[in-house]
């Protein structure tokens, strides 16, 4: 007998109908994760600490059809983590997908990193998704929702560099461990916990690196001889994966770091 999956497969992509909140919405993969999910069918609620640029992408995803609520928060402590999943219930009524989106660097050598700058893109990239985890696993959990949950990481989680990402590399491979933690916490729950790990790709972190001074084509030029690929990525690259791990498809996938990088990891 030809189960459903291999008779429709296309439908294991089918997110029309969920209710995923996005962290970092302003950024670019925020905002990429916004208009795709919302011209799939899903249901968005976008937080960020920027509202007009929240308000911005929200429009985007209107365009595309979506459905879309904005609450001008960052997850900066809990109390705020619980106000966005609450804006996304008041919303939409239900929550089931969670994006991680958001994220800062401070590039410095060690020796003239300020510790209040590395608390800083700890806090970011960390202790934000540890929180928006902590206020969506109990709810998912008492209400017998099969999550899903995506962190942005980094290919900088798994290898070093040698030009002040002492607090950057920390903080993904951080995220990397919480993707994995939270999977076995949450597995017997049915509940998926991964991370998509980029290359450089183009964001507001990144945009210093397409520019046309000496700098930046040489930082550019590093990363790109060693990706097989030959080149840097657009935020529009990661959205297969994103697809794949907040849809059915990836119902058997979870405590996974998941390269979209051209290859980088490989070389």
């Amino acid at each position: 007998m030809t189960g459903a999956a291999l008779r429709e497969p296309a439908r294991l992509f089918d997110v029309a109908g969920k209710v995923a909140i996005v962290t970092g919405a302003s950024g670019a993969f925020g905002r990429a994760c916004a208009i795709a999910l919302g011209a799939l069918g899903a249901k968005l609620l976008l937080a960020s600490g920027d509202r007009a640029g929240a308000e911005a992408v929200a429009q985007e995803v209107r365009a595309v059809g979506g459905a879309v609520a904005v609450v001008a928060r960052r997850p900066d402590s809990a109390e705020d983590a619980a106000l966005i999943l609450g804006a996304a219930l008041e919303a939409h009524g239900r929550a089931d997908i969670l994006v991680v989106a958001s994220g800062m660097n401070k590039v410095a050598r060690i020796e003239s990193l300020a510790e209040g700058d590395w608390q800083g893109v700890m806090d970011a990239n960390v202790r934000g998704a540890w929180l928006m985890a902590k206020a969506l696993g109990p709810y998912f959990v008492a209400n017998r929702v099969r999550g899903k949950v995506v962190f942005l990481s980094s290919v900088r989680g798994r290898l070093g560099n040698a030009y002040g990402y002492s607090a950057y590399c920390t903080a993904k491979g951080a995220t990397d461990a919480l993707t994995r933690v939270l999977a076995t916490e949450w597995g017997p729950h049915g509940i998926c916990v991964n991370a998509i790990a980029p290359t450089v790709f183009r964001s507001k972190l990144t945009a210093w690196m397409f520019g046309d001074d000496d700098a930046a084509k040489a930082a550019r030029a590093r990363s790109v001889s060693r990706t097989p690929l030959g080149r840097l990525g657009e935020p529009e690259d990661l959205i297969g994966m994103l697809i794949y791990l907040v849809s059915r498809a990836s119902d058997f996938c979870t405590g996974q770091v998941m390269y979209v990088d051209g290859g980088y990891t490989a070389a």
